[in-house]
């Protein structure tokens, strides 16, 4: 985040208002149901005949994000997507998002610029419109907190608590990618720390990187389910890990679970990274996060659409009426209990 000084706004120089006109002066509105913006005292948003969605995450530097590997861009692209991933978990559209910033004097305009410059793209990608926001002054670095606002017709929305004995479990894309992808940037911010001087050795892991420094909302599998006629009896995002999002399934819908060690999709240079750091593959997506991908659970009598899929979607499993009980059924069908050891925002350390 070095900066020509000649170039360096700081923020005091702006003030609270005219940083806030800064940053959003290049959001224009693309959807009718975003009928009042950045500008007043609230943004005005109309879903006539629909449901609104609507959830919240916040993200902390030095817990959530590291800025000594973090470009500002990719961190402002991620913060967007990973709340509209939320909405598509509720088998939605995002249609509007409110960013707020908590930001420190170590920050400039400029840097403030490439984190909305990170914003803008992605509401350009998911066609999402930024509707408002705020800042103040923070003593502890970034804080991003993102409202996002979507829209469902009622009879699609999708929750966790649907889920029924004999559905089947499904996840989209593969897993583990993005922790892989985490081990290697903390393995070079070591290699760093010893030896400022060093080249970090980033060359052929530029999937993983990706997939942990600028994920993607699954937008794509949401709109190919409703094609197929498929509505998920159950839905969740992988935020915290394949293990921690089948509990939270299983919780809500009062169901158990089979799941299928060896069905679990995983992109070889994810496998390979994990072997070279001595882990176990599987753990990295079953207590990894970050994927960002969608697991969901389908009635029995949807198989043949779900094949159609095959290549983004992968059966992994099974609900069962054992109230609560998931167990991971390993490859030599050794059957254990699924513990859920994914990220704990309130763990002691």
């Amino acid at each position: 985040m070095e900066e020509n000084k000649d170039t360096r706004t700081e923020l005091d120089e702006l003030g609270e208002f005219g940083l806030i006109d800064q940053l959003t002066q290049d959001f224009p509105l693309r959807n009718a149901s975003s009928l009042k913006g950045v500008g007043d005292d609230a943004a005005v948003i109309n879903h006539e005949g629909y449901r609104t969605l609507v959830s919240v995450d916040l993200l902390v530097e030095g817990v959530h994000f590291d800025m000594t590997y973090t470009p500002l861009r990719h961190l402002g692209y991620k913060a967007a997507v990973v709340n509209f991933s939320d909405i598509y978990a509720m088998n939605g559209t995002p249609t509007q998002i409110v960013v707020g910033l908590g930001v420190s004097n170590r920050y400039s305009v400029e840097a403030l610029d490439e984190l909305y410059a990170g914003i803008r793209l992605a509401c350009e990608n998911y066609n999402v419109d930024l509707v408002g926001g705020d800042t103040t002054s923070s003593q502890s670095g970034l804080v991003i907190s993102i409202t996002v606002i979507g829209m469902a017709k009622e009879e699609d929305v999708v929750y966790r608590s649907g889920a029924k004995p004999n559905d089947l479990l499904c996840v989209s894309g593969d897993l583990g990618g993005a922790y892989t992808g985490l081990l290697i940037l903390e393995r070079e911010k070591a290699e760093y720390l010893a030896n400022p001087n060093m080249q970090p050795q980033l060359k052929g892991f530029d999937y993983v990187l990706e997939r942990q420094l600028k994920p993607e909302a699954r937008k794509d599998i949401v709109a190919r389910l409703k094609e197929l006629g498929i509505k998920p009896t159950s839905m969740i995002d992988i935020s915290d890990g394949l293990a921690s999002e089948v509990m939270h399934l299983c919780k809500e819908s009062g169901v158990g679970c089979q799941l299928y060690e060896g069905k679990i999709p995983q992109d070889p240079t994810t496998v390979k990274l994990a072997k070279d750091f001595q882990i176990v593959p599987s753990i990295t997506a079953l207590n990894g996060g970050e994927d960002y991908e969608l697991l969901f659970t389908i009635d029995q009598k949807d198989y043949e659409k779900i094949q159609k899929m095959s290549q983004d979607v992968t059966v992994i499993g099974y609900m069962t009426a054992d109230k609560g009980i998931a167990e991971l059924v390993t490859p030599d069908n050794h059957v254990i209990p699924l513990k859920a050891q994914g990220w704990n925002h309130f763990k002691q350390s």
